[in-house]
């Protein structure tokens, strides 16, 4: 059975790649494909994050009665990252690599840190609590993340 945390430790490698790709065109100055990839890039994050916080997260709340817990500090983490994307995403248009380079390391040490939490902690205890509804779990956020 295909699990939680197989699924969205995939989408996070998937995203990882994505940032890299953009984070290449950058350093080359290939700003029109920088561009593309930093869009990417974000719309597969965003789709991350709403499938975490408008299926998966509610879901754990409801089971485990606990909302000032992970999923609270998870949400915090997703905001902080969409301001950095926004900055990032200004100094693309300012094509300012210095700028772009220097918020790619603070994205990168919030994402490794964000990520090491839900895989470490949080994507295996929503396995456990979630068991018997892990797949139809995992076909919500699948249909939820279809417009993002």
């Amino acid at each position: 059975m295909e699990t939680i945390t197989q699924t969205l430790s995939q989408e996070h490698s998937r995203c990882d790649e994505l940032f890299a790709q953009a984070e290449d065109m950058v350093a080359k100055n290939q700003w029109a494909h920088a561009a593309t990839d930093f869009a990417n890039f974000e719309t597969a994050m965003e789709r991350h994050f709403t499938r975490e916080e408008q299926v998966l997260f509610p879901t754990v709340e409801q089971c485990t009665g606990q909302t000032a817990g992970p999923t609270q500090v998870m949400r915090m983490e997703h905001q902080q990252m969409r301001q950095v994307f926004a900055e990032m995403q200004n100094s693309l248009t300012q094509q300012d690599s210095e700028q772009y380079l220097g918020l790619s390391e603070t994205l990168l040490m919030l994402m490794r840190q964000h990520n090491a939490k839900e895989e470490q902690m949080l994507y295996p205890m929503s396995d456990r609590v979630l068991n018997d509804e892990v797949p139809s779990i995992l076909n919500q956020m699948h249909q939820q993340g279809e417009g993002v």
